[in-house]
């Protein structure tokens, strides 16, 4: 099965073109059933080619030659692997759920606006779908830039509007300062190694020294952190926002974000092999984490939340990667894609019910009104803060122990972020769904619960926010029942035998467990009862509170910093040295020659006369030269 592998991509791809060239003919329900079905059959094939890895065990298929000169070739090439396979999985997945989702939330699309939507939905999961699933690490960056070129066609979506063209803009400039880095570290491969094959890499990552190695995997990083979000290029993601809710969606749970996780879990090897890169990856992860965090705690705009609650969340994964908790890494990306589908599409669902509101403050008691999203938003705010047994919970904590084995100040920072999850979580669902409604009479007049279209998706992804962790039950709690971890074993099994592994006795788990649980329901008691009855929240804000809801100015402070100085930089280049250097050589060389074109003209006088004399006069001159050493100069001398 895992040779129909290359099904998987195309599916979409196929979606993309049809919906794509066919938006201004096709109807919106045929552009659904297209755009859906795509995916409903990718997931499909995905899941044979899950179950033909664990029956047979991981494969390369290659399709073509993709490169090649001399003896220097890259294949296009799909590495079939338990780590590819189990992303297969989650975006084919939660991808087709977000797609069916989308039908409902964007019905009120024109239909051709509604076809360039899902042709643009389906080349995002194929961009993502290449992104995983190539052999090489030039496979991986067209699928990498893919996804890039697609989330900047998707915030953008209604470009009428200048400020989604911005974030648009934001979203695409700073990956592609992430993109250098990558990019960099490819070629470093390839000069060092002749080849960018992951099985001739890892094979061979004893011929490159510790200063190769670290070096590589540090620009590696810097692909990573524009990608996925992380200190200091992570203010694209809450603009990001300025898209279709259930693009969110996409973006923060089974694409984009996800692919620097992927890449460093890929390069797992080599990143354990350089301890001052994987440190480095810890600490930005873990401040990340906590610096999203505390931005969250103060933001109004529901969906602004929960950005920065991924921008956190993707914190934890890479301090799971940078203390060698790969596999940690990996269950998060997982558990993280079900709840945090769930919250944006929860939120979409709340929106959408609120006509377009986002503020949670002119919300409130929409319990009542909006029962299934209530419940499935709820078990979600359970998940992310991590309460027992719901799958955050698991993979949360497995990364923080994993974090205290390395360093206990990990995980002390850690767990001060995951409490603060807590909080901003039910500041937000008690804002939004208890109390009483603090919006306008109409609002509530026309609050209701969304379509089946959209509440059939809500609830698929809260039972696996609910029962998804169960995969990775520790060793504490039953002998190897962690599944995920048997499964993902062939991946990271040289980076086992190298790593230097610290492991917690029993006792300590469950008392480091015991205290953190007992803490984050404190904490959500507190939240609630504190504003489940909130009123009026606008004078809340001042002192610290006031910059966390200004984002600690860091936009202010890039503008300040990098954006003005190169706009001024920009306006120099163009009114001083464009105009008055560059042009004016231009013009001077078309002056110059104008000039010698009217002198030419001169000799144009229309006079027959004057052609004839100077006719003559050159036919003397030419008779003159030619005939120098002849007769006629001979005579000439005589004469004079």
């Amino acid at each position: 099965m895992s040779k129909l592998v290359y099904l998987v991509p195309l599916f979409p791809l196929i979606g993309f073109l049809i919906n794509g060239l066919g938006r201004k003919s096709l109807s919106k329900s045929m552009i659904s059933i297209i755009g859906c079905g795509v995916m409903l059959a990718s997931f499909v094939v995905s899941l044979l080619v899950f179950f033909d890895v664990k029956a047979n065990g991981a494969t390369t298929v290659e399709l073509f030659s993709f490169i090649k000169a001399a003896d220097f070739q890259i294949p296009f090439a799909f590495q079939v692997d338990q780590l590819s396979s189990l992303f297969l999985l989650i975006i084919t997945g939660i991808g087709f759920l977000i797609h069916l989702y989308s039908a409902a939330y964007m019905h009120e699309e024109e239909a051709q606006h509604f076809g360039r939507y899902f042709a643009y939905l389906n080349l995002f999961v194929f961009s993502m779908l290449l992104l995983v699933l190539g052999a090489n690490y030039v496979i991986m960056f067209i699928g990498w830039e893919g996804v890039g070129l697609c989330s900047y066609l998707l915030i953008g979506y209604w470009f009428k509007n200048d400020q989604y063209n911005y974030a648009a803009k934001k979203a695409f400039v700073m990956n592609r300062i992430g993109d250098l880095g990558f990019l960099l570290a490819v070629f470093w491969l390839l000069f060092k190694l002749g080849t960018v094959t992951y099985g001739d890499v890892f094979s061979r990552v004893s011929e490159l020294s510790s200063f190769d190695i670290t070096a590589i995997t540090i620009l590696l990083f810097v692909g990573a952190m524009g990608k996925s979000a992380q200190i200091p290029l992570y203010t694209w993601l809450p603009d990001a926002m300025a898209g279709p809710t259930p693009v969110s969606a996409l973006i923060h749970a089974a694409t984009m974000v996800t692919a620097g996780i992927y890449m460093i879990a890929r390069s797992n090897i080599l990143y354990t092999l350089a301890p001052v890169s994987q440190t480095l990856v810890a600490i930005i992860g873990l401040a990340t984490a906590i610096f999203a965090a505390t931005i969250a705690l103060k933001q109004n705009d529901i969906k602004k939340v929960l950005a920065y609650s991924t921008v956190s969340q993707l914190g934890y994964m890479f301090l799971g990667l940078g203390v060698g908790a790969y596999t940690g890494a990996v269950f998060h990306v997982m558990t993280h894609a079900f709840f945090k589908a769930l919250l944006f599409l929860g939120a979409g669902s709340v929106i959408h019910a609120m006509h377009h509101e986002q503020d949670i403050r002119k919300m409130g008691g929409l319990k009542k009104h909006m029962p299934i999203t209530h419940i499935t938003f709820l078990l979600a705010c359970l998940a992310i803060a991590g309460i027992p047994p719901f799958s955050g919970f698991f993979s949360k904590d497995e990364i923080l122990m994993a974090a205290y084995s390395n360093n206990p100040i990990f995980y002390y920072v850690g767990l001060g972020g995951a409490l603060m999850t807590a909080f901003y979580m039910f500041r937000l669902y008690s804002l939004t769904f208890l109390g009483s409604f603090r919006g306008t009479h109409e609002q509530e007049h026309h609050l209701h619960e969304s379509p089946a279209a959209m509440t059939i998706p809500l609830i698929v992804l809260a039972v696996l926010s609910v029962v998804g962790g169960f995969v990775g039950i520790p060793e504490v709690f039953a002998a190897d029942a962690h599944s995920l971890e048997n499964f993902l074993s062939p991946i990271f099994a040289e980076s086992s035998k190298l790593a230097h592994e610290h492991h917690l006795t029993h006792s300590q788990e469950y008392i480091m467990m015991g205290v953190s649980t007992i803490l984050i329901i404190g904490i959500i008691v507190f939240a609630v009862t504190k504003f489940k009855k909130a009123s009026n929240i606008q004078d809340e804000n001042s002192g610290i509170g006031k910059v966390l809801e200004n984002k600690w100015y860091v936009d202010e402070l890039y503008d300040t910093v990098i954006v003005k100085p190169l706009h001024l930089l920009s306006v120099f280049f163009k009114n001083i040295l464009e105009k008055n250097i560059i042009d004016g050589m231009v013009n001077g060389v078309g002056k110059i020659v104008g000039y010698g074109s009217r002198q030419l003209r001169l000799l144009q006088s229309g006079q027959v006369g004057n052609y004839i004399l100077v006719m003559v006069m050159v036919m003397v001159i030419f008779i003159l030269i030619w005939f120098n050493d002849l007769t006629i100069m001979k005579f000439l001398k005589k004469l004079f």
